[in-house]
């Protein structure tokens, strides 16, 4: 059975391999360069973004994480993890931050404000819902988080996030593209796939849905191209569990 690895320098890797436990699948984590040659998919997890990418260029991972998303492996990147595999960023800190690329993206780094502005909210999942049941609203769980200004062509919208115009000139003065709105609101963009790539900007790992991360696993399926190289006997995809459980909230 193939593991699916968890960048585990920093930020709610284990809340993710909880998640992963709760459907039958173990989760590796990945602190070193060559642990990845032992995972067949990678989540990078939400957590200070600078901090990761200072502890990840510290352990020379960088060069390793941009090969395994070249060779076509599943990667998801939640919150910082979403940083992580944006070709561009901003609203970095000065001097800014090493990036994985890959994901044909715009992100603001912090577009949503400072730590006491981290809020919840039900999100439309209609393409999660058709591939993994369940119903078409998401909990939507974003701390300090980021938002996805632009996209190109071959990334596909999953989620996205209505904004006053006004919240959005306000909080982040001089973000191109929001100058010339001439709306009452806007919508950011919040999740989003690529190929083998997928990001969302809030942390599924921290509700009872387990619906992104069997979506995810299914992607690995489908790459290695037999169920039985990842999912261990008796795990099922297709169970939408909303069973109240009590995950730490990340910080």
């Amino acid at each position: 059975m193939a593991l699916v690895g968890v960048l585990a320098l920093q930020g709610s890797y284990n809340e993710h391999i909880a998640v992963l436990r709760r459907l039958g699948v173990k989760g590796a984590e990945i602190k070193k360069p060559e642990q990845l040659d032992t995972v067949a998919s990678l989540i990078i997890p939400g957590g200070e973004s600078t901090t990761m990418a200072k502890l990840a260029e510290y352990h020379n991972m960088f060069p390793a994480l941009r090969e395994f998303v070249k060779m076509g492996k599943p990667v998801w990147g939640t919150c910082a993890g979403l940083i992580f595999l944006a070709n561009r960023a901003t609203g970095q800190k000065i001097g800014g931050q090493e990036l994985v690329g890959g994901l044909d993206c715009m992100v603001h780094r912090n577009f949503f404000g400072s730590q006491i502005q981290s809020f919840e909210t039900e999100l439309s999942v209609p393409e999660l819902a058709s591939k993994e049941g369940g119903p078409e609203l998401c909990r939507g769980v974003f701390i300090r988080a980021p938002a996805i200004l632009e996209v190109g062509p071959e990334v596909e919208v999953l989620a996205d996030y209505p904004v006053p115009a006004n919240t959005w000139k306000n909080s982040n003065p001089g973000v191109e593209g929001l100058e010339d709105n001439s709306g009452s609101e806007k919508k950011v963009i919040v999740a989003v796939r690529q190929g083998n790539l997928l990001a969302t900007a809030f942390h599924p790992e921290l509700t009872a849905d387990t619906r992104w991360h069997s979506y995810f696993l299914r992607m690995t399926t489908e790459t290695e191209g037999a169920s039985s190289s990842i999912v261990a006997v008796g795990a099922d995809l297709n169970s939408n569990q909303q069973t109240k459980i009590d995950l730490p909230v990340f910080l």
